[in-house]
This record gives structure tokens, C-alpha cells and sequence, in this order.
């Protein structure tokens, strides 16, 4: 039994028609996207090092415009169908050869036609899972990286109030090993008396006023 004519596919399709890329060279780059999703053939295409793919790219991109304007579908929800490639017209060109002879050049072309379809329901929920379950595990990634960050954040700044409390312990003995070099100078030059406190000074000044005092009641008692 035949199969389903090309012209009656189902799918929004798009077709460069006379592409100057021969048929089996496009071949080889739209058997690369023949049933991945929209997205993921596009990216296939992209990273595809041959000049056949920047032009199947374009046709994709044409047949997914086509899909959301003139069907109402969501460019999400489209794959690769079908893609396929047909001979076209093929140039024919002429090259001189020895003895007044000349050899066919032949350049030949194809039509390139991408269609693309809508995914049925049990792919796009098993796409969505694992979006889902993707999306989930990039989440546990970056939370997992911002708390390692904050850790280490956390360790350098204890780290570095640890080294200041350091650098002030040791300016604090530098400081009392300074004072107790200069009470060791004070003790060799002979000041071993200690200064007047301010209580020696108040008992000194009592005694003064005391002593005053019975000055003054001596004089009284003399005269009279």
C-alpha cells in the first residue's frame, strides 16, 4: 500500500524551492532534525558546521512562523514532522579542456520543505515532566552554590575578625612590654619614693590649718 503523498502530509510546512545546495549534501543535515522538537532543531542547526544548515534553518523558522500566525499553534508545542529534500533544475555549465575540448559542469539544486506538527498530548506531558523535573534540579543547584557562597562569605569574615583580634592581642602586649621597660629605667635612676597622692596632700593642709590655729589662741592668751 502506498504511503501518504508528499503534497498531503499533515503539518504547516515551509519549502525553499531551487536551493543551490544539492539534494544529498541537504539530505545529511535534515536527517539530523527529523523528529526533534522545534527548539532542539534549531539548535542542532545552529551548531551544525555547514553552510546547508544555515538555509534549512531558515525554513524552519519560517515553517514555526507559519504554525503560530496562520494555524494558532504555540512554538513550544511544535516538532519536525517531515523534511525531505527533491531535485530540482539542475545548470549546466561548460569547461575548457586540451585539444579544443569541453567538459559538463553540472550544478545542481533541490527544494527543501520542512513541516512541522503539533506534539500529541502524552509527549508534551512527558516534555513537561522533565522541564519540570530539569527546572527543579537547576534550583536545587543554584541554592545549593548561593549557600556554599554564603558559607564561605561567612568563614572569611570570621577569618578575618580572628586575625584583628590577633593583631590587637599583640599590640596590647607590645604596649604593656613597652610600659614595663620604662618602670624597670624609672626603678634604676633612683625614684623609689612615690609621688604625692591627693589624700597626703588633704592631710598635709589639716595639719597646716590645725597648726594656725594654736598659733592664734597663743596670742590671745598673751594679751591678756
Amino acid at each position: 500500500m502506498p504511503g501518504v503523498k508528499t503534497n498531503e502530509r499533515p503539518g504547516t510546512r515551509a519549502v525553499l524551492r531551487h536551493s543551490s545546495i544539492p539534494a544529498p549534501k541537504a539530505r545529511q543535515v535534515l536527517d539530523l532534525i527529523r523528529g526533534e522538537d522545534a527548539d532542539r532543531a534549531a539548535e542542532i542547526l545552529r551548531a551544525t558546521p555547514r553552510q546547508a544548515a544555515v538555509e534549512i534553518g531558515k525554513v524552519l523558522a519560517s515553517a514555526v512562523a507559519n504554525a503560530v500566525h496562520n494555524d494558532g499553534q504555540y512554538a513550544e508545542d511544535l516538532y519536525v514532522s517531515a523534511c525531505f529534500a527533491d531535485e530540482s533544475a539542475t545548470i549546466k555549465r561548460w569547461r575548457p579542456r586540451a585539444r579544443g575540448r569541453a567538459t559538463r559542469i553540472r550544478k545542481r539544486t533541490c527544494h527543501v520543505t520542512v513541516i512541522v506538527s503539533r506534539m500529541d498530548d502524552e509527549r508534551l506531558a512527558r516534555r513537561r515532566t522533565e522541564r519540570d523535573a530539569n527546572q527543579a534540579r537547576r534550583s536545587r543547584r543554584v541554592t545549593e552554590s548561593r549557600r556554599r557562597a554564603d558559607l564561605s562569605g561567612r568563614l572569611t569574615r570570621r577569618r578575618a575578625a580572628q586575625a584583628e583580634a590577633e593583631e590587637a592581642r599583640q599590640l596590647a602586649e607590645a604596649e604593656e612590654a613597652e610600659f614595663e621597660a620604662l618602670e624597670l629605667d624609672d626603678e634604676d635612676v633612683g625614684f623609689d619614693e612615690e609621688p604625692p597622692t591627693e589624700e597626703d596632700s588633704a592631710d598635709d593642709t589639716d595639719e597646716n590649718e590645725d597648726g594656725d590655729a594654736d598659733d592664734v589662741d597663743a596670742d590671745e592668751e598673751k594679751d591678756d
